[in-house]
């Protein structure tokens, strides 16, 4: 087992090298703060990448297992890997919930399930279900952190607004890996057979299912801006600051259109640092 000071090198290398613009937000932390929110993410690094990363399902199904094991030992406190050791210090200092974790664990799974064809096509109960999984446990697990545990409804609406704009901007990306994330009922509704992601997307009417989806996306912004008017915003930054990127890019494909969906947008490191600096006066 690494020591508690290797265990934290390790998850700040997995966010340094990531260059996930979710690191300007966890800067932002008192140190403490800081270094669980790199082993949440860390841990949410390394079970995307089993997902993502080229592999036969068995061997995938296994891996994601495994750190199902390995959240079980954690919480027994008995953690093996480095990133596990950097989140039991988390799970001590701020009561994570063992539930959110094996929650990302199963968000996973849909997605081997997608790749592999083991699962139909998500239904919109399903996208949210997916959203649930992926994001909106990592909200309820950083809400902890950030200090501000009355906040689980904000955190779920914002993870719903973040991962409905993250399935817009990344279509086409996730088209070309096998990957489709428009609902097969909403598809269904406008006449669109799904087949292939990429045939699927071809058809002109996909546009009105992306505008259905943008205008869900929008209004979770809106419940996350009702809800945190309620908390404290002061403690709510980091989570305040993906608001503002993603919201950002929610626009920029508003103004776009979906005329041509699989065109991909992104937010320069500038605008994102002027995002950060607002944030901070929040």
């Amino acid at each position: 087992m690494s020591s508690l000071a290797e265990a934290d090198r390790h998850v700040r290398m997995v966010v340094d090298r990531s260059g996930t613009s979710f690191a300007m937000g966890m800067r932002a932390l008192p140190p403490a703060g800081r270094r669980a929110m790199y082993a949440i993410y860390a841990f949410c690094r390394e079970i995307d990448d089993i997902a993502d990363e080229p592999g036969e399902e068995g061997m995938k199904r296994q891996a994601l297992s495994d750190w199902s094991e390995e959240i079980e030992a954690l919480y027994a406190a008995r953690p093996g890997r480095p990133t596990a050791v950097a989140l039991a210090a988390a799970v001590e200092g701020y009561d994570l919930p063992k539930a959110e974790f094996h929650a990302l664990i199963d968000g996973m799974l849909m997605d081997v399930d997608m790749d592999f064809g083991a699962a139909p096509p998500l239904d919109h109960a399903g996208l949210h279900l997916y959203c649930r999984r992926v994001a909106g446990a990592v909200g309820m697990l950083s809400v902890q952190v950030f200090g501000e545990p009355r906040a689980t409804q904000y955190a779920l609406a914002l993870g719903d607004a973040l991962q409905l704009t993250n399935i817009l901007r990344d279509i086409g990306e996730d088209a070309a890996a096998g990957r489709l994330y428009l609902p097969a009922d909403r598809l269904a509704h406008h006449g669109i057979a799904v087949t292939t992601p990429q045939e699927t997307l071809s058809h002109p009417a996909v546009r009105l299912v992306c505008e259905e989806l943008l205008a869900e996306a929008e209004s979770r912004f809106r419940d996350a801006d009702t809800l945190s008017a309620r908390l404290d915003r002061r403690k709510l930054r980091p989570a305040l600051l993906m608001d503002m990127i993603y919201r950002s890019h929610l626009a920029r494909l508003k103004r776009r259109g979906f005329a041509e969906p699989t065109k991909r947008l992104r937010l320069s490191r500038l605008a994102k640092l002027g995002l950060a600096l607002r944030a901070l006066t929040v």
